[in-house]
């Protein structure tokens, strides 16, 4: 009778600790507000074409409600799991919000982003002591390492030249953070160490969203490969104020290689393969989303609490190379200074200051184009979780020349500057 009641007295127990180590987050950010700015491009090559006024296009934006200038609004889900011994299983599922859609398509002041983005969905494991593994849709190693060290903490207002970002305005460029470096890669697997003596480190590997090999008819010259595939690896280490951290990622895309120069990097490409959608010049014509490049890519980053103040300094590089052709790439560095600090118990300022370089083409001729950009910030806490901003930054790129042979038999220059300014509310949850 004893034994039994101890048995039934086991296992409720066992089944409410069960319950009571299982446990769902949800958190989110909701960031709206006033967002205006200008883009401007000049192209010699446009003349008086469609949306270009003696070369010169110009694209001037003044919205309300605009989505996460500071940050980007999402909803998330996170949960974990005691599976005792000191291990422990996770997930996340998060998803990106657009506090400006309405449910009628036919109102003009909705956009058309559908409402909700997947950011983020991964499950994985964990072991106390030893550190972590997950898989799926997951942020890269280049990203944790730039997120954990960038002085403007990842928002979308123009200014930044390591996170190049642009929220609600034409890229003159540079408008899209894909620019420099990728953030997120599918069906990946990653995984994080612990601390061990101020050091961690963190990798993945990825077969992205497709892994296959064409066998064409007999009448095709040629099959190849289809898929995307890549790794990368970060180390940090971190002693009392000083933190640093570095990162280094290849990625490489491929297609069929069926004899349709539309799809691939044969030649060099007017917009570089670090644009999220690339122009490819073949002949007179101009096609959308480049192919197999090799996608190679760097960051170095630390900072320091001065008390006072805390100070960064960032380097990011990155060259896409053609798996085609090699003599022809595309290479992007920057880097970037800037300071963050309390002026009062509630209100926080920070500004930043960057310089890089664009290597255009990466022909015979190897063209290049310099930038810079600057931003100034500043919150003020209504609460530990709500705060005002407003934020102001702008990028310039100086006066490049494009090739005859890499600019559908023209010679033109290219220049483009963008400003823009943004305030708003942020709660985050």
């Amino acid at each position: 009778m004893k034994k039994s009641l101890l048995a039934v007295a086991a296992i409720g127990a066992f089944a409410s600790a069960a319950q009571a180590q299982s446990s769902v987050t949800v958190y989110g950010i909701l960031d709206v507000g006033y967002v205006g700015g200008t883009a401007r491009v000049s192209d010699s090559s446009k003349g008086n074409t469609a949306g270009y006024n003696a070369g010169v296009s110009k694209q001037t934006v003044s919205g309300f409600a605009g989505n996460g200038a500071q940050q980007t609004s999402r909803l998330g889900f996170k949960g974990t799991e005691d599976l005792g011994s000191g291990s422990s299983a996770f997930f996340t599922a998060e998803f990106e919000l657009y506090p400006q859609d309405q449910y009628l398509s036919g109102n003009q002041s909705a956009t058309n982003s559908g409402g909700l983005l997947n950011r983020q969905t991964f499950v994985g494991l964990k072991k106390n002591g030893i550190g972590q593994a997950a898989a799926g849709l997951q942020y890269t190693p280049v990203f944790n390492a730039a997120a954990a060290t960038d002085v403007g903490q990842f928002n979308n207002v123009t200014g930044n030249v390591v996170y190049v970002s642009s929220r609600g305005i034409a890229s003159a460029g540079a408008g899209t953070n894909g620019l420099g470096f990728t953030n997120r890669t599918a069906n990946t697997l990653s995984f994080k160490t612990d601390k061990f003596a101020g050091f961690s480190a963190s990798g993945i590997y990825t077969l992205n969203n497709k892994n296959s090999t064409e066998t064409l008819s007999s009448t095709a010259t040629s099959g190849g490969s289809l898929n995307a595939s890549g790794w990368g690896l970060a180390v940090d280490y971190s002693y009392n104020k000083f933190y640093i951290t570095g990162a280094y990622q290849a990625l490489k895309q491929l297609t069929s290689a069926n004899g349709d120069n539309t799809t691939l990097w044969t030649n060099a490409q007017p917009a570089g393969a670090t644009a999220a959608a690339v122009a490819v010049q073949t002949s007179s014509v101009v096609n959308a989303t480049a192919q197999n490049v090799q996608d190679n890519q760097g960051y170095v980053g630390a900072t320091y609490d001065f008390g006072i103040l805390k100070a960064y300094a960032q380097y990011v590089t990155r060259k896409a190379t053609s798996t085609i052709n090699s003599g022809y790439y595309m290479k992007r560095s920057a880097e970037q200074i800037g300071v963050r600090s309390y002026i009062t118990p509630t209100v926080e300022a920070w500004a930043s200051a960057g310089l890089g370089r664009y290597t255009t083409f990466g022909d015979a001729s190897q063209p290049t184009v310099n930038f810079n950009g600057w931003q100034l910030g500043s919150n003020y806490y209504l609460s530990k979780r709500t705060n005002l901003y407003a934020i102001y930054g702008q990028t310039v790129t100086s006066t490049g020349t494009i090739p005859a042979a890499t600019s559908g038999g023209m010679t033109n220059t290219v220049s483009s500057s963008q400003n823009q300014y943004a305030v708003g509310v942020r709660h985050t949850f």
